[in-house]
């Protein structure tokens, strides 16, 4: 069973109906620590701080609900049930995930400055601290790459590289049993953000050096206004 952080799962006997003979009993972990028991139609419930305030025991079944999840709760949980003096035994495997986070998308600017020729970008999406994820490059619904980590808390980066007429929908996916979080691909966006003063095209080009010719008309006129001012109070103060 997969369950997420902060949330809740149910281990079910299978029994219809406990009778009042009958004894069920819940343990944890490779110490079988003793969660919780029904007994002479008792029920008794362990002091362990890990599942203080977290366990809720059905009366009528016997069914096992862990509430608040942590990543403390994964383990495996052990049933006993013993009805005329037969005794039976249930294992579950319970692995709990931390929900993912949702990833980045980036790009290296500096593939514009020194890749001129380039018809082709790369962008890069990327999750931080995730463990037991798979990150995903999609093109519409097709899949197009992969990676994936489990056990250790690392961060993931997968490239994707796109040509710059490119109108295609692509996204980011990272995934685990339990979550999932998409960043869809806005191309337009992150060149004209990233790439304002690339070289790549004729229009690029234009645009820099209008903007450098205005910048230079305006610091002139500055100047050749300061420059008037001055010579008008000269003239004001030789008149006088």
């Amino acid at each position: 069973m997969s369950a997420m952080e902060g949330d809740s799962f149910t281990l079910r006997t299978g029994l219809p109906e406990i009778q009042r003979d009958d004894e069920i009993e819940w343990r944890f972990g490779s110490s079988r620590t003793r969660l919780t028991r029904i007994a002479v139609g008792n029920i008794t419930t362990c002091n362990d701080e890990t599942f203080r305030d977290r366990l809720q025991l059905e009366r009528q079944t016997g069914d096992l609900t862990v509430t608040n999840i942590t990543n403390e709760h994964t383990g495996v949980y052990q049933l006993s049930i013993i009805i005329r003096n037969k005794k039976s035994t249930k294992r579950f495997a319970v692995t709990v995930y931390a929900p993912v986070p949702i990833p980045v998308i980036f790009s290296d600017t500096s593939q514009c400055a020194l890749s001129a020729e380039r018809s082709s970008r790369i962008f890069l999406c990327s999750v931080v601290n995730v463990s037991h994820v798979t990150l995903s490059w999609y093109k519409g619904n097709s899949l197009l790459s992969s990676i994936s980590v489990s056990d250790l808390s690392i961060s993931l980066s997968l490239p994707l590289e796109v040509e710059y007429q490119e109108k295609n929908t692509y996204s980011c996916v990272v995934n685990n049993p339990v979550s999932t979080q998409t960043r869809h691909l806005d191309i337009d966006q992150l060149c004209q953000i990233d790439c304002d003063l690339c070289f790549d095209s004729p229009e690029a080009v234009i645009r820099l050096v209008v903007s450098a010719l205005i910048s230079v008309a305006a610091v002139a006129a500055v100047v050749l206004l300061v420059n008037d001012i001055r010579r008008f109070g000269r003239t004001q103060t030789m008149k006088r």
